[in-house]
């Protein structure tokens, strides 16, 4: 199956004539069909764990669209609710959570072997998936990476700057180091659980990495995902890892080797040119056009997206925006840059 599957070709090391693509935050808030299921579930949770429906909107940007892979509809704040935070979503104002800010707080915590009753439907949406999905088509899990969940943990919310995960490393880091490692561990057995139901790929979201500097970036971006790797790889030898240090600028450089990862994703600060000589040649990246071109279209999208392709044709590469879709993108956009990506293709 794997030499008809392109994602798992690139992620093998592969320079294919067309790179795979496929975009991150594909099941959204930009399809119409996406808003109507979310309408159907009734609200943003519950459609990931109705486990029917998370399989529908993850399957209605491949039959849209045809992108080459499949990531499995989800949140990364499923983890630490099935690890006992209390989690919601405020209309309008993103996810909430409970906070850790003492010992206490943490000790109200469950453990690593406490999560899979919590998240037993998302593991059915991938079972379902595996099943539904076109032959060609990959599917990918997905968690987010310790240091990026912890952030949400502490702060109960998203943050401009991290600052309260940051306060918490540095006032009481022995309290800092024991969510890292719950963590950790929860993220383990997360992702294995979802190789067994069927994913074929796994990504890492370290979506706040580039808020981390020196050896804070070794510590808790770094040396996370190689742990994280390495078990996963111990459990399922030759299942392929995607990583997203969103924001590493120049540490985007060496993380491949350093962790394990077969592949490296790129943020659009990333510059192609500078990414294909100093990344790219340590095995497959993806991305990474900015998410705003699928708001604004036109000649500048086609432009950005046949300089991408080029810059990366001479070894491995995955298609990707350099982050997630947005709710206002224009689903025209969308297949104008998979028709550009593909124009030459035979």
């Amino acid at each position: 199956m794997s030499e008809t599957k392109t994602i798992l070709r690139a992620l093998a090391g592969e320079t294919l004539p067309t790179p795979p693509i496929w975009m991150m935050r594909q099941a959204g808030r930009y399809l119409p069909e996406y808003r109507a299921t979310r309408e159907q579930a009734g609200d943003f949770l519950s459609l990931c764990y109705n486990s029917d429906l998370a399989a529908e909107v993850t399957l209605q940007p491949i039959r849209r669209y045809g992108f080459d892979a499949a990531i499995l509809f989800a949140d990364i704040l499923l983890l630490p609710q099935a690890l006992g935070a209390d989690l919601w979503f405020a209309t309008g104002e993103g996810p909430r959570l409970s906070t850790i800010q003492s010992q206490s707080d943490f000790d109200k915590l469950g453990g690593r072997d406490d999560i899979h009753d919590t998240l037993a439907p998302v593991y059915e949406t991938v079972r379902i998936l595996s099943r539904e999905l076109p032959k060609e088509t990959t599917l990918i899990g997905f968690a987010g990476m310790p240091w990026t969940v912890a952030t949400y943990m502490i702060a109960g919310r998203g943050t401009p700057d991290q600052g309260p995960a940051h306060a918490l490393k540095d006032e009481n880091p022995a309290l800092f180091d024991q969510v890292i490692e719950r963590l950790i561990e929860g993220t383990i057995d997360y992702l294995s659980m979802q190789i067994d139901a069927g994913a074929e790929v796994v990504k890492l979201f370290d979506s706040w990495a580039g808020s981390l500097n020196g050896a804070d970036f070794d510590k808790y971006a770094l040396d996370p995902a190689k742990r994280i790797i390495a078990e996963l790889k111990a459990r399922h030898p030759g299942i392929p890892v995607i990583a997203f240090p969103r924001q590493a600028g120049p540490r985007y450089e060496g993380f491949a080797k350093a962790t394990g990862a077969d592949c490296v994703a790129l943020d659009d600060s990333a510059e192609p040119a500078w990414a294909a000589a100093h990344v790219q040649k340590d095995g497959c990246v993806q991305g990474n056009l900015a998410s705003s071109h699928m708001v604004t279209g036109g000649e500048a999208l086609v432009r950005e997206t046949r300089a991408i392709v080029e810059a990366f044709s001479n070894g491995p590469h995955i298609f990707n925006l350099g982050h997630g879709i947005t709710p206002d993108a224009d689903p025209e956009n969308v297949q104008l840059m998979i028709d550009t990506v593909r124009e030459n293709r035979s």
